[in-house]
């Protein structure tokens, strides 16, 4: 029982620090529940006398009774077991705080006699999220995985800017915390426990840790992983009743459609903002092209991609700059008008980072950028200008655009 206890302490503050119980870890939760020593998961939902209802991360809502002989212990976030765990009076708890219950269950399901209780305060976990988030936007970095070396348990990704595109070796180590992105969802929590086997080429990643002084290499203690879609194009028709939008992209050359959901980032990229956009944009492309080519370059324009280079280190995008002078798309993100789907026209230009979606469910919007005339025009095939897709794992899991 003890040794089954423990297990759930560190259930309990996984859970806590993925914001909410990954799939993974409710089977375990449902199959303690089944066991005479029962265990339940959840939030406080409300508290009258020595009846506690919680909210289980799985299953129906639960009456919970402590009894004289209950054992009431805090624990503060990430704590894995027992041994820093200080005693507190049922009176501490409040609604709205995350508990661990062990005990016996009802004949009838309803009702757990609690033996033991472990707290997490809503306040203490509403803190150490906000300080994994901010982590994650201090320590964290984001791209596109382009190759994967099991051997070494390096993963290669592809950081593209208006300068270029940049290779960044992330090593990873047995001691590395993976997660996976559901196929159907834009939340963190839906995340599932994943491995370095399943990280696959055209992976978005996000990973945080350390990074090396020439920002060439990085040490992930922790990596997030999805698939996703990259959509481009103009606006075909809205369905605000049903929260749907059909856009004709550019890539495909077909009509896609996709669901806005309450996780879904819409934003309006300032006029100004997109036409500096587009320039940069158009700078890298003819840099990019070989030599001889219309519109290519043949060693000359140094001074267009010096300007190009120089703005994009100088904040020329809005501020939100990173250290080493990449910026921050999330963060500029953050600082652009929201829109609803409301706004949106038929023939409005979009740019959209959205879930594979599955094959009973259409794609969820993860952001949407509107107002990207200039982008697309200088970039009408719409690859080039999906260098800005980092914005969809650019922010913190945790962050608003997740739950870490």
């Amino acid at each position: 029982m003890k040794r089954s206890f423990a297990l759930g302490v560190v259930m309990l503050a996984s859970l806590v620090c993925a914001g909410a119980a990954p799939r993974a870890a409710l089977g375990l939760a449902q199959a303690a529940a089944q066991s005479s020593a029962a265990r339940r998961i959840g939030a406080i939902k409300a508290i009258h006398g020595t009846v506690i209802t919680l909210a289980p991360d799985s299953g129906a809502e639960i009456a919970v009774n402590v009894q004289p002989s209950t054992r009431l212990l805090r624990i503060a976030p990430g704590e894995k077991d027992l041994k820093n765990a200080t005693p507190i009076a049922l009176s501490d708890l409040q609604v709205g705080d995350r508990i661990l219950v062990g005990g016996k269950l009802s004949d009838d399901g309803t009702a757990l006699n609690a033996s033991t209780l472990v707290a997490m305060k809503a306040a203490d976990v509403s803190a150490h999220q906000q300080q994994v988030r901010e982590d994650w936007q201090k320590r964290g970095i984001g791209g596109l995985v382009s190759s994967v070396d099991p051997s070494t348990g390096t993963i290669t990704i592809s950081v593209t800017g208006f300068s270029g595109k940049k290779s960044i070796a992330i090593h990873t180590s047995k001691d590395t915390i993976f997660r996976r992105y559901a196929p159907d969802s834009v939340k963190f929590e839906d995340a599932s426990p994943s491995s370095l086997a399943l990280v696959h080429g055209g992976d978005q990643l996000r990973a945080r840790g350390s990074r090396s002084a020439d920002g060439t290499e990085f040490t992930a203690e922790e990596v997030v992983t999805g698939a996703f879609r990259n959509i481009a194009g103009t606006v075909n028709s809205v369905d605000a009743s049903s929260g749907t939008l059909s856009v004709q992209d550019v890539l495909s050359k077909k009509a896609v459609q996709v669901k806005i959901s309450s996780d879904s980032q819409l934003h309006q990229l300032p006029a100004e903002m997109a036409q500096r956009i587009a320039i940069r944009l158009k700078a890298a492309i003819a840099c990019s092209m070989p030599a001889g080519m219309p519109g290519g370059s043949t060693g000359a324009p140094s001074g267009e991609k010096a300007h190009s280079e120089s703005a994009a280190g100088a904040g020329g995008m809005g501020g939100g700059m990173r250290a080493g002078g990449a910026p921050d798309f999330q963060q500029m993100l953050s600082r652009m008008p929201a829109v609803t789907l409301t706004d949106l026209h038929k023939g409005d230009a979009v740019m959209i980072v959205s879930t594979e979606g599955s094959g009973s469910s259409a794609s969820t919007v993860i952001t949407l950028l509107s107002g990207v005339d200039a982008i697309l025009r200088a970039a009408p095939n719409g690859s080039q200008a999906m260098m800005l897709t980092p914005w969809s794992l650019g922010g913190a899991p945790g962050g608003d655009a997740g739950n870490q």
